[in-house]
């Protein structure tokens, strides 16, 4: 295949990022790769095409090289195409180096066995080092940015195969005194030496010399492939945490001899020395490095970090001060005086409560808080407290308020809730504020706020947030909870449609509320009349609550909301509560309401499974109810003469969503009767038992729809048409949305989503009574003068097809003729439900047409008549 233009490049290019995974699949996919190598060496692409083409490779480099033998392949003719460039400036050198590292390391090619590892690594480290090497690779206008590159790809390398640069750390060092980037330099010299001494103090070896400034050591190959063999893969960098124990980043071991302490104080003060030249971001990840390399090392002390942090503790950056923070975390009082500390948590505490801090950064002050590392902490590591200088009075700026955002309300009522926690001490001595009372009143603000009928959702949302994070922090103190629990009850009394929200509550917090908070909710379901509309929350609550306690107050609400629950819905709800009663171990009063719920009950779904809870009630003991009942499909089997024995049987009591086996189409169009009647045919691909059909009519144009009952359906086995009455409030087409419930040949109760059918405007068509014998014009005449002058009158023309008016009418309006007289002329009476008529003159029939007028006492009819009269032609 010849060379690819630009345009052609850029449609591919966009057809491969629209979907990656579906090009490659494709017949162009395969060549992608060889055919974006071939065009960089092209004459005819310009430069910035070229630039686009590497763009992609650096993306996607898993897509085009997936294999470790395509990415060598790719890697060596990259390093090919930048040998060739000519000695011009050239906008090509750095992504070609980008692309190179990037396929090697995407394709995991990169290894002592590999060639283009050969190649590409003495290229990074002669351009890195600014040699004779890198200054034959352009002029010297380029050289600095492509030294810049040089260090980020072996920085990359380095961080792939931990270790790979042990052997270059005098180099790196000696380069960093020179002229050159300073901060690529920085950080490839920091990670060099983070993961050296942290694989040396694994393999309990020293450092060998490997600090001394100089270039490679001798025996010529700089890559030390051996360390990067020991390399911990799990070693992340980039990662800004820190290990709980020194034992835990294996740095207490590593012993340095007073040499290699000397060598390594002056490499970190040497990379310390120039951080001020780094970015904020760059400054951040090189204190980290350079804190994990010294944390824990015997000898080596902290103090080297002393001078950067007068000129840290007043950063405005928040890169920078969460670094001086994990520094503080990792040294504690060896580093940061106590001077240090108020300062600090001063800083945090003045800019958190600052009203023009954006939202990201006002939560980022406030985590620092929460999480700040003391020199001296009280109590366990892992508790939650407040630091000892940072007390009630230092807080009051920064307690929650329903005025502030979400996020930052929960951060603060975070630390209000810590602040409880000591409160009880000095509410005995006499406190005037006290942090308890504060928050008592604002769960009782987000409460009232969550109450509020047709209020947001979020406000709901964040009021369920606020009492689970209290629950968090003081589940120990009942001061806290017991209103807590009576103010929620009181919420759902006002708004029982939050029920999903307490479900989740109840199921993420512990017994300290769950269990007096499922009391209280009892409580306020069975005190009601069970009837009103809030009904199916209230099931819903009950089927999370009921247990074994208020039995007969429990069974009786049932009973009372058993005639009120008239939909498959309410009935599945109120079910579920049964069989949570059942789970609990409740006998004589479950199974007489089992009983009149099997007799009452009209759904054959619901019915079934009465009568099914109450067989298994009578018939089961207590474990073997349980297990059936069990919501794992993994229970053990059965072994009961009344119950197959199946691990699935859980899945049986439950109505399963599946695939519709079902095909449900409309037939032609029967017209007679007092209404419109569809007329459905239903085909099955596998046998379906007691199918329901459930019709929806969205707005207000149909009244509801009644249900279509099947008893039974088999593939191949004919079945009559099923009759679907409709009612139409006002004569237009609509679209009915399906769903059928079925039991399928293994017991299993479905529900499945049809195809909507569609109800068109002649399918409402109804004939009038039987005209007078012998008056027949007569009679239309007096329909026709009837319709004005309330009605609408029109006139349009009818196209006809080949086979004339005659075959027209015979088909589409023969039973609602009126007057006919073939094949020129016929008068057509159409009765409309609910009260609406359409009337027809179709006189003087051409060859290609037929002139109509038409007349309806309904106004509204006319757009929808001349549209059907005109498609009546093309369905000739």
């Amino acid at each position: 295949m010849g060379p690819l233009s630009r345009e052609t490049w850029a449609q591919r290019l966009g057809a491969f990022r629209a979907s990656p995974s579906a090009f490659m699949a494709g017949p162009e996919g395969e060549d992608l790769g060889r055919d974006l190598l071939s065009e960089l060496r092209s004459e005819k692409l310009s430069e910035q095409t070229k630039v686009s083409l590497l763009a992609l490779s650096l993306e996607y480099p898993a897509q085009l090289w997936p294999d470790a033998t395509a990415a060598e392949a790719a890697a060596t003719s990259l390093l090919d195409t930048l040998v060739l460039l000519p000695p011009r400036p050239s906008a090509l050198r750095r992504p070609l180096l980008l692309a190179a590292t990037t396929a090697l390391v995407a394709g995991d090619a990169l290894g002592p066995t590999s060639e283009a590892s050969r190649r590409l690594l003495p290229l990074l480290l002669g351009l890195a080092s600014g040699r004779d090497l890198g200054r034959g690779f352009g002029p010297a206008s380029e050289q600095r940015p492509l030294q810049a590159t040089a260090c980020e790809c072996l920085r990359e390398l380095e961080s792939c195969k931990p270790g790979l640069l042990g052997g270059c750390l005098g180099l790196l060092r000696g380069l960093l005194g020179q002229e050159g980037p300073v901060q690529p330099l920085s950080l490839l010299l920091a990670l060099a030496l983070r993961n050296t001494l942290v694989i040396r103090a694994r393999a309990r070896a020293g450092l060998q010399g490997l600090l001394m400034a100089g270039d490679t050591p001798s025996g010529g190959d700089p890559w030390n492939w051996a360390l990067a063999e020991e390399g911990d893969a799990r070693l992340q960098p980039q990662a800004p945490s820190w290990p709980a124990a020194e034992e835990e980043c294996g740095l207490a071991v590593l012993e340095p001899t007073p040499e290699e302490a000397r060598e390594l104080r002056a490499a970190v003060a040497q990379l310390l020395d120039t951080s001020y030249l780094l970015t904020p971001v760059a400054q951040a990840q090189l204190l980290w490095l350079l804190g994990w390399a010294l944390r824990g090392l015997r000898g080596q002390t902290p103090v080297l970090f002393k001078p950067q942090l007068v000129r840290l503790l007043g950063t405005a950056q928040l890169t920078l001060l969460h670094a001086v923070l994990a520094l503080k975390a990792a040294f504690g009082e060896a580093l940061f005086t106590a001077q240090d500390e108020a300062l600090l948590l001063r800083r945090l505490t003045v800019a958190a409560q600052h009203p023009a801090l954006p939202l990201p950064a006002h939560l980022f002050h406030l985590h620092c808080l929460l999480s700040f590392p003391e020199n001296w902490p009280l109590g366990p590591t892992a508790e939650e407290a407040t630091p000892l200088l940072l007390g009630p009075r230092l807080c009051r700026g920064l307690l929650p308020s329903l005025l502030h955002d979400p996020m930052a309300l929960l951060a603060r009522l975070h630390l209000l809730c810590l602040l409880c926690v000591e409160d009880e001490e000095k509410e005995e001595k006499g406190q005037d504020w006290s942090p308890r009372h504060y928050l008592e009143e604002l769960l009782a603000g987000l409460r009232q706020r969550a109450a509020l009928d047709g209020g947001p959702r979020a406000s709901a949302t964040l009021c369920f947030q606020a009492s689970h994070l209290v629950v968090q922090c003081l589940a120990t103190q009942p001061t806290v909870l017991t209103p807590l629990t009576h103010g929620l009850a009181r919420l759902y009394r006002a708004r029982p449609v939050l029920a999903p929200h307490f479900v989740d509550l109840l199921d993420r917090v512990g017994p300290e509320l769950g269990e007096p908070l499922r009391v209280a909710l009892r409580q306020e379901v069975v005190s009601g009349p069970g009837r009103d509309e809030a009904l199916r929350w209230h099931l819903q609550i009950l089927a999370e609550v009921a247990d074994g306690n208020a039995q007969s107050a429990t069974l009786g609400f049932l009973g009372a909301a058993a005639a009120h629950c008239t939909d498959w819905g309410l009935q599945q709800a109120l079910l579920r509560v049964c069989r949570a009663l059942l789970r609990a171990g409740v006998g004589g009063g479950l199974a007489d309401l089992l009983q009149a719920l099997a007799r009452q009950w009209e759904d054959p779904d619901g019915r079934d499974h009465a009568r099914l809870y109450y067989v298994l009630l009578a018939h089961l003991a207590g474990p073997k109810l349980g297990v059936a009942l069990g919501p794992s499909p993994a229970a053990p089997a059965l072994a009961s003469s009344l119950v197959a024995e199946n691990q699935g049987f859980a899945a049986v009591l439950m109505v399963q969503e599946a695939p519709a086996p079902i095909r449900l189409s409309v037939g032609p169009h029967r017209a007679a009767g007092p209404g419109p009647v569809l007329q459905l045919h239903v085909e099955v691909l596998e046998p379906a038992y007691s199918l329901e059909l459930r019709f929806r009519v969205e707005g207000q144009v149909y009244a509801p729809l009644g249900a279509v009952h099947v008893p039974c359906l088999c593939p191949g086995r004919p079945c009559r048409p099923l009759l679907l009455p409709l009612q139409p409030r006002r004569p237009a087409p609509t679209r009915l949305d399906v769903r059928a419930l079925y039991t399928t040949p293994t017991g299993l109760t479905c529900h499945a989503h049809l195809p909507p059918l569609p109800v068109n405007f002649a399918d409402l068509f109804l004939p009038f009574p039987q005209a007078p014998e012998g008056d027949k014009l007569g009679f239309f005449e007096e329909l026709w003068d009837s319709c004005l002058p309330k009605g609408a009158e029109s006139r349009l023309w009818c196209p006809l097809g080949p086979q004339g008016l005659e075959a027209l009418v015979s088909r589409h309006l023969e039973p609602f003729v009126v007057v006919a007289q073939p094949p020129t002329s016929y008068h057509v009476a159409i009765r409309l439900p609910p009260d609406s008529r359409l009337l027809l003159r179709l006189e003087a029939a051409q060859e290609d047409g037929v002139p109509v007028a038409l007349r309806t006492d309904d106004w509204a009819v006319l757009p929808l008549a001349g549209d059907y009269l005109r498609g009546l032609s093309a369905a000739v």
